[in-house]
């Protein structure tokens, strides 16, 4: 890779990332296999929203493509919003819905406005959550300044994705915990 260029973040299967290579304050996030979004509102005690930065129509990024099994040509929903306790975001998250899954019932992914996309998965019986992936991303990473809400110097953060499926359609949920998350380990 040419020097100057962003790279893109390294996912690995979380069950391959070795526990203590993640800082103990965010293992509990991290790992949680259940509603981010849930666990998110119960610890903001009535202070969860969900900021949208950002929703259109783009190819999504080559790493999200791949994951997704979408040829180079397609394109997404590509919808990037801050998870907020109080008026601090805690996490970004960016999800690459494909357009064929943007059909039928799932229509509603496409109008969430400030709405959480957690609340919708999770309590759909139908949805599928394939395998999570990690990744520690640092300042040199494509979408780092987006990811972290512009901060260019917060170091290195921490985020994981999986695939979900509506029946035989996907779409990629990619969470990123910013520091100031690490408060609000002990709400578990």
């Amino acid at each position: 890779m040419k020097q100057g260029y962003p790279q893109a973040p390294f996912w690995m299967p979380a069950r391959r990332l070795q526990r203590r290579w993640v800082p103990p304050e965010l293992r509990s996030w991290l790992f949680e296999t259940s509603s981010l979004t849930r666990r998110l509102q119960q610890c903001g005690q009535g202070q969860f929203s969900v900021r949208v930065l950002q929703q259109s129509w783009c190819r999504p990024l080559q790493n999200e493509r791949r994951a997704i099994g979408m040829p180079d040509h397609e394109w997404a929903l590509i919808r990037q919003v801050q998870l907020l306790c109080g008026q601090q975001p805690v996490v970004y998250a960016r999800t690459a819905i494909p357009v064929g899954t943007l059909r039928g019932a799932q229509r509603r992914l496409a109008q969430l406005g400030d709405r959480p996309l957690g609340a919708l998965l999770f309590a759909d019986k139908s949805v599928r959550r394939g395998p999570m992936e990690v990744a520690r991303i640092s300042s040199t990473c494509q979408g780092y300044v987006t990811m972290t809400g512009g901060a260019r110097a917060v170091g290195d953060v921490w985020g994981r994705r999986s695939l979900f499926h509506f029946g035989s359609h996907p779409l990629l949920v990619s969470e990123i915990f910013l520091p100031a998350i690490v408060g609000r380990a002990r709400w578990r």
